[in-house]
């Protein structure tokens, strides 16, 4: 069973809009509280670079 963990950034308390992170069996998985079945799946340096360019916006 994956288990997902909100980011210390997201939206307000009632969770609807916030950012989850999780350990798939290889990569990462990433995904939004409002739409759960879209899950990305990244290596740790894709990761990296998606935090990267966010952080430069």
């Amino acid at each position: 069973m994956v288990q997902w963990q909100k980011s210390s950034f997201s939206g307000p308390a009632d969770g609807s809009q916030c950012v989850e992170l999780a350990r798939g069996e290889t990569n990462l998985l990433l995904r939004e509280s409002d739409d759960p079945d879209h899950i990305l799946t990244l290596t740790p340096d894709t990761l990296d670079a998606l935090l990267r360019q966010i952080r430069k916006a």
